[in-house]
């Protein structure tokens, strides 16, 4: 199992899974530099810079459980390493929820953007780069899973 290299990939993709979901994934601080506002996988928090008092918190918790849940596919594709198939279809349904994942977290993000400081974009920090890499670890994934059921398949028509 962990002598293929898309096992290896797979164990990535959950990795940047959970990275996403501890660390945060959106910055933006407001124009008189007084407020900062950081979303992570579960909130969305307006601090006020001198003290680091939180002025608001809104929840976000969808974010998390898509996150925590492809990390969850990945692992679980994993360890299904002697059937390529369900694999493969594994691996697209979470390639799926990554990018539902994604979509999420660009609107999420441009939601708080408008409400709290239209007039300039945050910054995309770690937890949102993690769920891209994540997602182009799958693809990797899926490519090399792919051609190992190939090469099976050219080795089933010699016989």
């Amino acid at each position: 199992m962990i002598q293929r290299i898309q096992s290896i990939f797979l164990l990535l993709v959950a990795v940047a899974m959970v990275t996403a979901v501890c660390t945060p994934i959106w910055l933006q601080v407001n124009a008189m530099q007084n407020q900062t506002m950081e979303m992570t996988a579960w909130y969305i928090t307006i601090r006020d810079l001198p003290q680091e008092n939180i002025a608001t918190q809104t929840s976000n918790f969808y974010i998390g459980i898509m996150a925590i849940l492809a990390a969850c596919l990945a692992i679980y594709s994993l360890f299904q390493f002697k059937n390529r198939k369900t694999q493969l279809m594994l691996n697209m349904i979470n390639a799926l929820l990554m990018g539902i994942t994604l979509g999420l977290v660009v609107y999420t993000s441009y939601q708080a953007n408008m409400d709290f400081n239209p007039a300039v974009s945050g910054v995309f920090v770690l937890g949102f780069y993690a769920i891209a890499f994540g997602l182009v670890m799958n693809l990797f994934a899926n490519r090399f899973i792919r051609k190992d059921e190939m090469l099976i398949r050219s080795v089933d028509r010699i016989r």
